[in-house]
């Protein structure tokens, strides 16, 4: 039964990966199409740090936890 719960998971996680490649590509596909040139500075990643590291935390706790 575990394969089971293991398949759903993935399923999950792959399909969430989609989600965020696809808002990805939108963002930079409405930026484009206004001209705006894509960047990434110090103020972008201080947005970003704080919305990755809590996900790769959890991540990496379940995958070490649960194994």
């Amino acid at each position: 039964m575990k394969e089971m719960e293991d398949s759903q998971f993935i399923i999950f996680i792959v399909f969430g990966c989609i989600w965020v490649l696809m808002g990805t590509a939108g963002v930079i596909a409405l930026l484009k199409s206004d001209g705006q040139e894509i960047r990434f500075g110090k103020w972008g990643l201080i947005v970003a740090l704080p919305i990755i590291i809590p996900i790769v935390i959890a991540l990496a706790f379940g995958a070490f936890y649960y194994n």
